[in-house]
Order: C-alpha cells, then structure tokens, then sequence
C-alpha cells in the first residue's frame, strides 16, 4: 500500500496536471498490417535525450512516481513502469 504524500505542488502546476487528466484519451493509432515491426529501443536511439524509466502509479489521470525521493525536472522525459497489471 503507497502511503499518501503532501501534495506539495504549486497551483499552477496541480492546475496543469488537472487539464491534462481531464483530456479526452487519443485513440489507439491504426498501422497497415504490412508495417515492419521495430523495437523500442530503436525508436529511443534517435532521441538526443533518453527517457528515465521510473516505478510508478497513475492515480486520478495523475502520473506519480513510488518513490518520493525522485525529483523530476519539469521537462522531462519519464517512462513509469509498473510490476502488475491493472
């Protein structure tokens, strides 16, 4: 069980977090069948900037970290992952 943390970010930013949670979901996209398969890691190669893959929960359309001592600049790039399926 996660033990709840003060919320401690700024109006703007709990504002932020609200208007992107409460945007409608993008749809899945559509690939031809005949599309070639390529791997993540091929993808995030081409990136100047790799992402940080962390543990995480998604609470209220909120992404949340589990560990409380990560500290995340506001750009950027996060991966969270999860160890059990919804």
């Amino acid at each position: 069980m996660i033990t709840p943390q003060v919320d401690d970010r700024s109006p703007w930013r709990r504002a932020e977090d609200e208007r992107i949670a409460s945007e409608p979901q993008k749809p899945i996209p559509h690939f031809p069948d005949d599309a070639p398969m390529a791997p993540a890691e091929q993808l995030l190669a081409k990136r100047r900037r790799r992402p940080l893959a962390v543990a995480g929960i998604v609470e209220n359309g909120v992404v949340r970290p589990l560990d409380p001592t990560i500290k995340l600049t506001e750009l950027s790039q996060v991966m969270i992952v999860s160890s059990k399926g919804p």
